[in-house]
């Protein structure tokens, strides 16, 4: 709700950069995108590391 406030503050103050935000906003969104998947894919494989480096001091810990 802030953003869209936001959003038109900036549309009363400076209607031809808040036009421009406005459709910049999906082709910025779609370049991310592939960034976005990267961290996740990056996130699964960190966490399947550490699972793994952590696992025998899980069993120990349940014994």
């Amino acid at each position: 709700m802030l953003v869209f406030v936001l959003w038109c503050l900036l549309f009363i103050l400076c209607w031809p950069l808040a036009l421009a935000a406005l459709l910049l906003y999906p082709i910025v969104w779609i370049l991310l995108l592939p960034f976005r998947i990267l961290g996740i894919a990056v996130h699964g494989v960190l966490a399947l590391v550490s699972a793994i480096i952590l696992l025998p001091f899980r069993v120990l810990k349940a014994i």
